[in-house]
């Protein structure tokens, strides 16, 4: 019934069916919880044909003053999706929500719910929250799949992170796995997003969870793709219509760049492949980032007066083995950036990393100041790997290499001067693999 439903959204793009023969069942997916302000946040929703939608909400403490977004038509050039914008919204508070698809309630079984971050600062300590991290959700669908082993499994694994409650997740890239027969056209690159979007298990935890995402190869394009893609523009918009982060790209340049803060947290979102030069090139100046981001990013770190500073790109930031698309086959502009951390005495930085198919917590120490980490958590429905091996990551923390679908659970806690960071990690079933913490005290 599943590939049924998709099929029909995709016929209707194509113009092969009348939107008409949808409207049965308007909602294809969401609704889904983006990011969260003090005085705003983002609600989305995808229906299979256009319809007009709308979020009425309330503050959960008083459930008879009912607020409502303005109301959206979606349409077939913007993949049916729609953003609505809580805005009559008080900081620090809870509220419930529910989706009007023209004019007429949709009830979902499950509660739909969102909050405002807290005005903390001047006031008291920094509120303690619970967020998820994981990369690389492979979905499959056999018509475009490969031959052979289904590559995806373990779906469970969105109502294991559901069941935790975070406030938020972070999405760390191949989010979606463009195949083939998708990523040359954009009716491809929509149907791929809307199918993978519409996986039955993740509906509850985007209807409750606040969703911040970056991008890595396979939801930009092709395998190892950078910025000689052709189409990269499609790609950028289909990222745009499908998650909610606050803002795309930095100093009026196109991309996914942005930065958001959750309490005394600021997350620094990066794009590894916009402007980064083909892996094999040997002429020219080679670089992930480009030269835009990359001052932009020193900027803000400098500017950030948060005791946990977390740099969040697609691939590997610490791994040495100068390989398998690894921060270190740019070794300079690594070392570059890590130099620059230290010249500018900017503390608290930790990196969040997806893309290799298995976790790892690594660890550079260095002279003279403290350490950096880089948190991998991969993959969560993909196929599990190591593509190293086993020990060629010398910086690695004994005990945190795993090698099946997994994600993790980040608890921040304590007094606004002791601060601190515990991880721990999880499979697909809820068992608990390893925990580690780290103090803000530690990163100075």
């Amino acid at each position: 019934m599943l590939f049924v439903r998709f099929f029909t959204i995709f016929a209707v793009w194509l113009g092969l069916v009348h939107p008409l023969m949808a409207q049965s069942n308007y909602l294809q997916s969401g609704p889904m919880v983006g990011y969260s302000t003090m005085m705003e946040v983002l609600l989305w929703v995808q229906t299979n044909a256009p319809a007009n939608v709308q979020i009425k909400y309330w503050d959960e403490l008083r459930p008879n003053n009912k607020l409502s977004t303005e109301e959206v038509q979606t349409n077939k050039r913007t993949a049916f999706t729609a953003k609505l914008l809580a805005d009559k919204v008080e900081p620090g508070n809870k509220y419930v929500y529910e989706l009007t698809i023209n004019g007429k309630k949709v009830n979902r079984p499950y509660p739909l719910k969102f909050q405002t971050q807290t005005l903390w600062q001047w006031r008291t300590d920094p509120p303690d929250f619970k967020m998820v991290i994981g990369s690389c959700a492979y979905v499959n669908d056999e018509p475009y799949d490969r031959p052979g082993a289904p590559y995806g499994a373990g779906y469970q694994i969105f109502t294991q992170i559901h069941d935790k409650q975070p406030e938020l997740m972070l999405w760390l890239g191949d989010n979606v796995y463009l195949r083939e027969a998708d990523w040359n056209s954009i009716t491809g690159i929509h149907y791929r997003n809307t199918h993978t979007r519409s996986l039955p298990e993740l509906q509850p935890l985007l209807g409750s969870s606040h969703h911040y995402a970056i991008w890595d190869d396979h939801d930009f394009g092709p395998n190892n793709s950078d910025r000689g893609l052709w189409n990269k523009e499609w790609t950028l918009e289909a990222f745009k219509l499908f998650w909610g982060n606050p803002s795309f790209g930095v100093n009026g340049q196109p991309g996914i760049t942005t930065q958001f803060q959750w309490a005394d947290v600021q997350f620094f979102l990066l794009d590894n492949r916009y402007y980064r030069t083909p892996n094999n090139r040997i002429s020219g100046k080679r670089s992930i980032l480009g030269e835009q981001q990359f001052e932009w990013l020193i900027d803000a770190l400098v500017k950030s007066a948060a005791p946990f500073k977390v740099v969040a790109i697609g691939g590997q930031f610490l791994n040495p083995v100068a390989g398998f698309e690894h921060h270190a086959i740019f070794a300079d502009e690594r070392d570059r950036l890590l130099k620059a951390i230290e010249q500018e005495n900017i503390t608290g930085v930790i990196f969040f990393s997806g893309d290799v198919h298995h976790t790892e917590l690594s660890k550079l120490e260095r002279r003279g100041t403290y350490p950096i980490y880089d948190l991998t958590i991969s993959p969560l429905t993909a196929g599990p790997v190591i593509w190293d091996k086993p020990d060629a990551n010398y910086l690695r923390i004994p005990e945190t290499l795993v090698v099946e679908r997994n994600f993790a659970l980040l608890e921040f806690s304590g007094k606004r001067t002791d601060r601190q960071m515990k991880i721990t990690d999880y499979n697909v079933d809820g068992k608990e693999l390893w925990n580690y913490t780290i103090k803000a005290r530690d990163l100075r």
